[in-house]
């Protein structure tokens, strides 16, 4: 036997799923910075532009148009940790002086360089998050509607009055709608909200 409270629909746009966004060792960021110290100051802003280039979904810079400066392995960690770097501070909205001090074992000027690139080029990696996590799927929510249930028996326990929330999902794969439907208790209802509120957060940060 069940009780049946039904709520309104409401369309709504597609919400950004969570990403779990990059987590960087302190000896991972000491070495970047060493390695970077190896390229002269005025060459900086070239390399730095293409590394945000990379992270914006276009060319990358290579190794092999800085020479001997860095072997192979230190390439690839100077180049991931610069990406990391920018995808951080723009993801984390970290303010300017949090993003200098993380880069002041450095010295030589450095870290002003790289914040003048980060300020130059913040909206545009802004930008290439939010579409990264758009295409984490291809299916968009059009609408929902909700209806709460309470089952008052079942066959082995003659009075439960639990509440059960079912939940309709409206879901745009391919062009087509397909319908998905989700019954979900207390527990596991309070867990889609945590879930959700933690995506809103890192839109939130993404903006």
């Amino acid at each position: 036997m069940q009780h049946t409270l039904k709520g309104g629909g409401l369309t709504t746009r597609d919400t950004l799923c969570q990403n779990s966004l990059f987590v960087e060792g302190e000896t991972r960021q000491q070495n970047m910075v060493h390695l970077l110290a190896k390229l002269r100051p005025e060459e900086c802003p070239k390399l730095l532009h293409r590394v945000v280039d990379g992270v914006c979904g276009r060319e990358s810079p290579r190794m092999a148009d800085y020479g001997d400066t860095w072997t192979h392995v230190e390439w690839m960690v100077l180049l991931n940790s610069l990406s990391s770097l920018f995808r951080l501070a723009v993801g984390k909205n970290t303010p300017d002086k949090e993003v200098l001090a993380s880069l002041a074992d450095v010295g030589g000027g450095y870290g002003e360089v790289v914040l003048t690139v980060l300020r130059a080029r913040r909206e545009e990696i802004r930008q290439a998050l939010v579409e990264r996590t758009n295409n984490v799927s291809n299916s968009t929510l059009q609408d929902f509607d909700w209806q709460i249930k309470l089952a008052l028996s079942s066959d082995k326990i003659s009075s439960l009055q639990t509440p059960l929330l079912n939940l309709s999902l409206d879901m745009k794969e391919n062009g087509a709608l397909k319908p998905v439907s989700v019954e979900m208790n207390r527990e596991e209802l309070q867990t889609l909200i945590s879930s959700m509120e933690a995506a809103n957060k890192v839109v939130l940060q993404l903006k």
